[in-house]
C-alpha cells in the first residue's frame, strides 16, 4: 500500500482535529472528571457542545454553501467575522446557562476560557496591526488544539503532554494545505496555550 501523500494526510488531520470536533468532545470528558456522574456529564457536555461547536458549525456550513466565505474551515480571513461573532455570542449564552444552572466551577471556567480565547482570536483576526492594514489570520485550528492540550494538562495531569505531537501535527497540516503560514500557526498555539490554558487554570 502506498504511503499517503502529505496533502492527503494534512486534509485528514485537519478534519479529525478540527476545532468543532475538539470543542464537541473535550467538555464531556472534563465534566465527567469533575462530577463522576453520567447525567451531569451528558447534560453539561451537550450544552457546551451545542453552543460551542454545533451551532457555530451550522452557521459556518450554511455560509460556505452560500458562498459567503471559503469552505467550512473559512480559509479567507475576511470571511471569519460572522463565524467568530457567532462563536462569541453562542459561548456567551452558554456561560449564562451554566451560571443559571449552577454548573461546577471548573466546567464554567472551561467555557469562560473558550469565550475569552474566541474574543481575543477575533480581535487578532480583524484588529491586529499588520503592514499595510489591520487583521491577521491566526490559526484557529492551532489555537483550539493547543488550548485543548493545556486544559487537559490542568484537568488530567502532565502525562497528557504526550499528546503534544498531535498539536504539532495539526499545525503542520494547516501549513501543508496552504491555509496558514508557520507564524500564524505559532500564533495560534500561543493564543490557545496562554489565553485559553492560563485563563482556565486561573479561573479554576
Amino acid at each position: 500500500m502506498a504511503t499517503p501523500t502529505p496533502p492527503l494526510l494534512a486534509r485528514v488531520v485537519t478534519e479529525v482535529f478540527a476545532p468543532w470536533v475538539l470543542v464537541l468532545s473535550l467538555p464531556g470528558l472534563v465534566v465527567w472528571h469533575v462530577t463522576r456522574s453520567v447525567v451531569p456529564s451528558v447534560v453539561w457536555g451537550l450544552v457546551i457542545g451545542v453552543t460551542g461547536s454545533l451551532l457555530p458549525m451550522v452557521v459556518v456550513v450554511l455560509g460556505a454553501r452560500r458562498g459567503r466565505w471559503h469552505g467550512h474551515h473559512v480559509t479567507n480571513r475576511e470571511g471569519r467575522l460572522i463565524p467568530l461573532l457567532t462563536c462569541v455570542l453562542s459561548l456567551g449564552v452558554c456561560v449564562a446557562a451554566l451560571v443559571l444552572g449552577d454548573a461546577p466551577q471548573r466546567v464554567l471556567a472551561l467555557v469562560q476560557s473558550m469565550l475569552l480565547s474566541a474574543v481575543v482570536g477575533a480581535a487578532i483576526t480583524f484588529a491586529a496591526p499588520v503592514p499595510g492594514g489591520w487583521g491577521w489570520k491566526v490559526s484557529v485550528h492551532a489555537a483550539v488544539a493547543a488550548g485543548a492540550l493545556a486544559v487537559a494538562v490542568v484537568v488530567f495531569g502532565p502525562w497528557t503532554l504526550v499528546l503534544a505531537p498531535a498539536v504539532a501535527l495539526v499545525g503542520w497540516s494547516r501549513v501543508a494545505l496552504g491555509h496558514h503560514t508557520v507564524g500564524q500557526v505559532v500564533g495560534g498555539v500561543v493564543l490557545g496555550s496562554v489565553v485559553g490554558g492560563l485563563s482556565f487554570w486561573g479561573l479554576t
